[in-house]
């Protein structure tokens, strides 16, 4: 294999992984925007806009070759796939701790949880 293959074999594969992690960002604006309430929200930009930052990372790491680039690239990915999905976490416990239900949540089935059941029965 000559140096001009494995260099378009790079650039398919960093295309391709560039062209998917936008499509998968793109996917969860749109569901940021379209969703009804913050759970769906929450569901659409700590789940596909972790997976389409790591594919433009991936192929980011695609084109820097063997480097330290690379290894800063990783590091950087790496750090991405521990803080975001606890990111996501927290404002859903922030969330849930405010009060906010989903939208078509038939009976609450949360209240032993906060207390509610409580707080009401204390009530004179």
């Amino acid at each position: 294999m000559d140096a001009a293959f494995l260099e378009l074999a790079r650039d398919i594969a960093s295309g391709l992984a560039f062209a998917v992690g936008c499509i998968f960002i793109l996917i969860g604006s749109f569901g940021l925007v379209r969703l009804p309430d913050v759970w769906s929200r929450i569901h659409a930009a700590g789940i596909v806009d972790t997976i389409g930052a790591e594919l433009i990372l991936v192929g980011m790491m695609f084109q820097t070759g063997f480097t330290q680039t690379t290894l800063k690239l990783a590091l950087i990915s790496l750090f991405l796939f521990v803080t975001s999905p606890t990111a996501t976490h927290a404002v859903a416990n922030a969330s849930f701790v405010a009060g906010i239900r989903p939208v078509r949540l038939r009976r609450n089935e949360t209240a032993n949880v906060l207390g509610e059941s409580v707080a009401e029965e204390q009530k004179p």
